[in-house]
């Protein structure tokens, strides 16, 4: 069992003062041979990954989010390639004035530094903060979960092996052992880290927050609801839900909670629960929807009990709840959100805008899946994850937002 991380500390600051030597150019071929790298062992990387997945039980519902495809380590060197054709958010002029006394004030944007990530069983996790990171100019000291250590090991050993080659410091990206007596060396280490980012389960985060002394940026759980009004196109509103619910129900922005419009409830669970069977998805119903369910023959319902509304499933189950109009999903939300994603279906507009202006979300939809709130999805390349925060970041936590400001103040010989 290693015994610290202060060697690991020590080589992410000789790290920084590498990164911040490398131009814009340099950064696109690192990431363009990462991508290249990522598609030449695929075979590889599938051994590693299945060496964890032996380990997990496969009805887990992290199982999901560690099983790794030849599809999916595709899609990782794509938005590699994607996320070294964005713009270098470092070094924008943000305001510049001359003062009357002849100073030039200008403010920029700048790299936060060295960026510690801590997350569960996400090795796809891996590779997009390393992208990022190096994108964006800083040094990542990711601390993943026990449960990838063989797919991230071997991830990582890739990402240094090509820092290695266009001769960059390869400690740019390291990954830091899983004992957990570790953790709050990295979490306290506030002479290294100059930011913390938690990515997972809510009592990760609470554990970061409640324990760290380097600050910290919160990103990950999400108990996401959609409400279906009586105005609602209700075949649309299906197609919605289900999506939301089924299309990968194991990640953060998935459907949660389902609350209808008392009016339009039996009418709307005749309509959506041909494909909550096909997925064999639990519903977890409040007395007024569950008799109505019952009467269809759906074979996987139970009544709700109050510790399924405000719960993140990660898996194919979700509740549903009736409500007595807007007013009342809003209440529910307002006290059951993460404020992560939350949706309205309905052709109301007067509702609509009620809605997406009284919601306290990161991201709040009208007439579409929640499953869209992702940096790829919204144009920015990958992301470190979703900030449910208000501070410095909130929604898709990406390359933008991996910057801090600094003031360049320039004079000739002023004094005050």
């Amino acid at each position: 069992m290693q015994k610290d991380i202060k060697q690991e500390l020590l080589n992410s600051r000789k790290a920084k003062k590498s990164l911040s030597s490398l131009n814009r150019e340099d950064k696109q071929r690192i990431l363009n041979a990462l991508a290249t790298a990522l598609r030449n062992h695929v075979a590889e990387i599938l051994v590693e990954n299945e060496k964890d997945l032996i380990r997990m039980d496969s009805a887990d519902s992290k199982y999901d989010r560690l099983k790794l495809t030849a599809e999916r380590i595709e899609d990782l060197a794509q938005s590699v390639l994607d996320v070294s054709q964005l713009d270098d958010p470092t070094n924008q002029l943000i305001s510049s004035r001359k003062l009357s006394n002849g100073l030039l004030v200008e403010k920029k944007t700048v790299a936060l530094g060295v960026v510690g990530v801590i997350y569960e069983a996400r090795p796809n996790v891996t590779i997009d903060v390393a992208a990022l990171c190096i994108q964006s100019g800083n040094v990542c000291l990711l601390r993943g979960g026990s449960d990838a250590w063989f797919t991230n090991s071997y991830l990582v050993s890739l990402i240094r092996d090509v820092l290695l080659e266009v001769e960059a410091d390869s400690n740019i990206v390291q990954l830091l052992p899983t004992d957990r007596e570790l953790v709050s060396d990295l979490l306290t280490a506030t002479d290294f880290v100059d930011i913390i980012i938690p990515r997972g389960s809510q009592s990760l985060i609470d554990f970061v927050r409640e324990n760290a002394k380097v600050p910290v940026i919160e990103t990950g759980a999400g108990v996401c609801h959609t409400y279906v009004d009586k105005t609602a196109d209700l075949d649309k509103a299906a197609k919605i839900v289900a999506n939301a619910k089924i299309s990968r129900p194991s990640v953060c922005n998935a459907l949660d909670t389902v609350l209808l419009d008392r009016e339009i409830a039996p009418d709307f669970m005749n309509r959506v629960l041909p494909y909550f069977e096909e997925a064999q998805v639990e519903v977890f119903a409040d007395k007024a929807v569950l008799d109505k369910v019952k009467e269809t023959g759906y074979p996987y319902v139970q009544e709700a009990q109050e510790a399924d509304f405000g719960r993140e499933f990660l898996d194919f189950k979700c509740s549903v709840k009736a409500v007595e109009g807007l007013d009342e999903a809003l209440e529910h939300i307002a006290n059951y959100s993460s404020k992560h994603s939350e949706c309205i279906v309905s052709n109301d507009p007067q509702n609509i805008a009620t809605f997406m202006n009284a919601v306290d979300a990161a991201a709040v939809y009208a007439n579409a899946s929640t499953r869209f709130t992702d940096g790829g999805e919204f144009g920015l390349g990958a992301e470190i994850g979703i900030s449910t925060q208000k501070l410095h970041a909130r929604g898709p936590f990406a390359l933008e937002k991996l910057v801090t400001e600094k003031w360049f103040v320039t004079g000739d010989g002023q004094v005050r």
